[in-house]
C-alpha cells in the first residue's frame, strides 16, 4: 500500500472468477474458450470477407466492419485476464494496469453502442429514402461517422481513470468480475465517490441511453415507412434487412442495462447473477454477432461460400 497521510491506494487489487464455483474454473474455462475462439473467428472472417468482396463495400458493411472490430477489441480487452483467472488463478491485477483495462472496455462498449445508432441511422435511409442513400452515406461521410464515434469515446470517458485515482481506497481489494469495471472499482474507496457516481450516470444516460433512444426512434420512423409500403412482400422484405441489426441491438443492450442496475440497486443480489451478467454483456455480443450477421445475410453467405470453394479448389 501507498501511503500518504491520510491517502491510501492499493498497489493492485484481487479479481474475481465465479463465486462459489473456483474448484470448477478449469471446466468452466472450456465453454469461455469456445466463445472467446467464436468470437476473434468469427469477427475475422466478417473482416476479411468485406474487405476481399468489392459487392460489400457498401456503407451497411462498412458499419459492420466497425462493430466487428470493436467486438475483437472488447474480447482481447478479458481474454488474458478471464481465461488467467481460469487457468492459473491469477487473480492480482496493478491499479495502474486495472484503471487502462477499464478505460479501454468502458471506451469500445460506448463505441459498440454509437456503431449500432450508427446502422439503425443506415437502415432508416436505406428504407424511407433509397435513391438518396448511396449520397448520403458517402464513403468520406461513413469515415467521419467513426472518427466521431471514437472521439466521443475517448473524450467523455477520459477523466474517469482520474477521477479513480484521486481516491482514497479501503483495505478491501477484491473486485466482484475478472476484469475492471467503474462502478466495481468506485464502490472499493473510503472516500466520498458522489462525483464519480454523478459524473459515470451523466456520461452513461448522454451516450449510451441517448444511442438506445434514437435506435428506438428510428425503428419507429423505419415501421412507419414500411406500413406506407404498397404490398406485404415489399413489407416483409424491408424489415428482413433490419433482422440482423435488431438482434444485435437487443445482444448488446438488454445485459448492459441489467449489469448497470445491478450495480447500482442490486446489492443485495447474489454475487452469481451479478457475475453472469457481466461476462453475459462483455463475451456473448462479440460471440453472436459474426453468427446473426452470417446466417441473416445473404451476400456475407455467398461470399463465405466463394472463399470456401476458392480454397479447396
Amino acid at each position: 500500500w501507498e501511503f500518504n497521510g491520510s491517502f491510501y491506494q492499493p498497489s493492485a487489487f484481487l479479481m474475481m472468477g465465479i463465486p462459489g464455483l473456483e474448484a470448477l474454473h478449469h471446466w468452466i474455462s472450456i465453454p469461455f474458450c469456445a466463445l472467446y475462439l467464436i468470437a476473434l473467428l468469427g469477427n475475422c472472417m466478417i473482416l476479411f470477407i468485406i474487405k476481399k468482396t468489392q459487392s460489400l463495400h457498401e456503407p451497411m458493411y462498412y458499419f459492420l466492419s466497425m462493430l466487428a472490430v470493436t467486438d475483437l477489441g472488447l474480447v482481447l480487452c478479458t481474454l488474458p485476464t478471464t481465461l488467467g483467472i481460469f487457468w492459473f488463478n491469477m487473480r492480482r491485477i496493478g491499479f495502474d494496469a486495472c484503471l487502462t483495462q477499464m478505460y479501454f472496455i468502458h471506451i469500445l462498449s460506448f463505441i459498440e453502442s454509437s456503431v449500432l445508432l450508427a446502422m439503425a441511422f443506415d437502415r432508416f435511409i436505406a428504407i424511407s429514402h433509397p435513391l438518396r442513400h448511396s449520397s448520403i452515406l458517402t464513403k468520406t461521410t461513413v469515415m467521419k461517422i467513426g472518427l466521431v464515434i471514437i472521439l466521443r469515446g475517448m473524450v467523455s470517458l477520459l477523466p474517469i481513470p482520474f477521477l479513480l485515482k484521486r481516491l482514497t481506497y479501503c483495505r478491501k481489494i477484491e473486485l466482484s468480475h475478472s476484469f475492471c469495471f467503474h462502478p466495481d472499482i468506485m464502490n472499493l474507496a473510503c472516500a466520498d465517490i458522489k462525483v464519480n457516481v454523478f459524473y459515470g450516470m451523466i456520461i452513461l444516460l448522454s451516450t449510451v441511453g441517448m444511442d438506445f433512444i434514437f435506435i428506438v426512434l428510428s425503428y419507429i420512423l423505419i415501421i412507419k415507412t414500411v406500413i406506407g409500403l404498397a404490398t406485404k412482400e415489399e413489407c416483409l422484405k424491408a424489415l428482413n434487412t433490419c433482422v440482423s441489426h435488431i438482434c444485435a441491438v437487443l445482444v448488446f443492450f438488454i445485459p448492459m442495462i441489467g449489469l448497470s442496475m445491478i450495480h447500482r440497486f442490486g446489492k443485495n443480489l447474489p454475487p452469481l447473477v451479478n457475475t453472469l451478467v457481466a461476462y453475459t454483456y462483455l463475451i456473448i455480443p462479440p460471440a453472436l454477432n459474426p453468427i446473426i450477421y452470417s446466417i441473416k445475410s445473404s451476400q456475407i453467405r455467398e461470399a463465405l461460400l466463394k472463399a470456401l470453394r476458392r480454397k479447396t479448389d
